[in-house]
């Protein structure tokens, strides 16, 4: 039989390779000009995973762990070896669930609920196996099967939660991942075989245990394990209302959507943030000596809802809140600094004129009367139209702004004068027990939602600028969460479904020759395992509200 033979294109080089060739050994012959681990590979534009062949004329590019795509391949892999890994050292019998939670430092928190005590011996013998299995390179096997059938397999592997999320799946297939006899589902693609897994440790922490992994920018180097405590205090927090309303999963939620406890779900999860923030503004109130309220958080936290809810309760606890924004504080244009490309770089902490900032808080909190200046964003200089502000006794200002945790915005002023505030989207919801949500994902779900309403941007757009925006918050944000007196969790266990319907019409949108199309894929299959519900019982001061719009603090 005549072997059939097709033009492979990668770079500037055209070379023929045989029909039924996998990506896999294309991969390895080019690995050399790649400095990290080449884990999928992308196929005339659509991503795909190596053990797949060549099947026509097609042009490659390679996807390495130091990718976005390649770097959650890598993690998602991470995931089965550690559940294998426990299963094995466990025997299987003595493990009921091993439960993925969230983020924390550079990996992902895990419980074991089972009869095993999760000590440092254990976790030294869990690590031991998935180096063995690392060293052995076991292939990571992948089948198709029917749902029905995946519904039956991971019923028979007491993995229950994949077995509820299946019931609302409306595809007629289930991908499978599996090491030896061990059989698992994972959202996304993996990496081909063990082998590729050789970066990672295991530590002890709280009632459970934490996979730390490379950071995207580093695929080869396992970064120091630094708990961020107080985050970590308000993702269990978040958690236990998730299990509170018997929700820790995707398939939990549907059930409850189906079985009509909508409004249920709704009214509780807005009284446990409404208890939250009131217990802040109360804790605010208890200290005469706070007059700056300083909040800061990641893009699409709902900071603006927070701010005015906060407002209201600080109000109801007799004080007197007024906004203030770090924005209005900018430097003049010319004096903005710019990036390594040479445009204005308006979110690093010199673009705020801090001399003058810290000036006008400084005379506040002494009693005088200061002239708030207001920032003219087409001129690109500060105006002043009389805006003038005086502090009494029961007044506080409310200051919003990404560098407001950051010490060096407000140096000049006394600490005990300050309250810091952290808030952002927590996702407590996960797809099963072994595949997380992303907090990134509902960040970008939100932003998709509301740039298209307010700004009129496409969703292409938005997804084309998410990276960047991230940069910017890893650099100004994220180092400085720790330093915040409170942490406020705006995510709401049901707001995926709400924006399910809003975020589809615009992921279909886009192009399929888009560079935007693979991330607006992956987003579309993400948000097919929820069960859809409308906005009529989501309240006009949700937080929710920010983004798909008709809250009572829309202006």
């Amino acid at each position: 039989m005549e072997e059939i033979m097709y033009n492979v294109k990668i770079g500037d080089e055209v070379r023929a390779y045989q029909g039924g060739t996998p990506y896999s050994e294309i991969a390895k012959e080019y690995q050399k000009h790649f400095e990290n681990d080449i884990v999928l590979v992308i196929v005339n534009g659509k991503l795909q995973e190596l053990h797949k062949t060549v099947k026509c004329d097609c042009i490659l590019e390679f996807e390495t762990t130091a990718g976005n795509m390649g770097h959650n391949s890598y993690k998602r892999s991470m995931s089965l070896l550690l559940v294998k890994a426990i299963y094995d050292v466990s025997d299987h019998v003595h493990v009921r669930k091993v439960r993925v939670h969230y983020s924390l430092s550079k990996g992902y928190y895990y419980t074991i609920d089972g009869d095993i005590s999760l000590t440092e011996e254990f976790l030294e013998k869990v690590e031991e196996r998935m180096r063995e299995m690392v060293e052995f390179n076991l292939p990571i096997h992948k089948k198709s099967v029917n749902t029905d059938d995946a519904i039956a397999l991971f019923g028979q592997h007491e993995m229950y939660d994949k077995e509820r999320l299946f019931k609302y799946r409306r595809v007629s297939k289930v991908n499978v991942y599996s090491i030896n006899e061990f059989e698992d589902y994972y959202y996304g693609y993996m990496v081909p075989s063990t082998g590729y897994l050789k970066y990672f440790h295991l530590y002890k922490y709280d009632d459970g245990l934490v996979l730390q992994m490379p950071e995207q920018s580093k695929p080869k180097e396992v970064p120091e394990f630094e708990p961020p405590n107080k985050l970590f205090q308000v993702l269990k927090e978040s958690t236990r209302w998730g299990d509170m309303q018997e929700i820790e999963t995707v398939g939990a939620l549907n059930d409850k959507i189906t079985q009509g406890n909508v409004q249920e779900i709704v009214l509780v999860q807005e009284a446990l943030q409404e208890k939250k923030i009131a217990e802040i503004a109360a804790t605010i109130a208890s200290k005469p000596e706070v007059k700056f309220i300083l909040i800061a958080g990641p893009s699409s936290s709902g900071k603006t809802t927070f701010s005015h809810r906060l407002s209201i309760q600080l109000r109801a606890c007799g004080l007197t809140p007024h906004p203030i924004a770090v924005d209005n504080y900018f430097v003049e244009r010319e004096e903005n600094p710019k990036d390594e490309d040479g445009n204005y770089d308006f979110e690093c902490l010199e673009a705020v004129d801090i001399s003058l900032f810290n000036r006008q808080l400084t005379e506040l909190l002494e009693g005088k009367e200061v002239v708030i200046p207001r920032f003219n964003f087409l001129t690109g200089e500060k105006e002043y139209h009389g805006d003038t502000k005086k502090l009494g006794e029961n007044d506080v200002l409310v200051i919003e702004g990404i560098h407001c945790l950051n010490p060096k915005l407000t140096m000049s002023l006394p600490d005990e004068n300050k309250f810091k505030i952290y808030i952002s989207a927590l996702t407590q919801l996960n797809v099963d027990e072994h595949n997380r949500i992303p907090t990134t994902d509902g960040r970008l779900l939100r932003r998709i939602v509301r740039d298209a309403r307010t700004r009129g941007s496409s969703a292409a757009r938005t997804i084309n600028m998410w990276q960047s925006v991230r940069r910017g918050e890893e650099k100004n944000i994220f180092p400085y969460q720790e330093e915040a007196d409170v942490m406020f969790n705006s995510a709401l266990i049901y707001e995926l479904a709400v924006l399910k319907p809003y975020v589809e019409a615009q992921l279909f949108g886009i192009d399929r020759n888009a560079p935007e199309y693979m991330e607006a894929k992956r987003l579309l299959k993400f948000l097919d395992y929820f069960v859809g519900i409308g906005t009529e019982n989501v309240p006009t001061n949700s937080l929710l509200r920010e983004f798909i719009g008709g809250g009572c603090f829309d202006i």
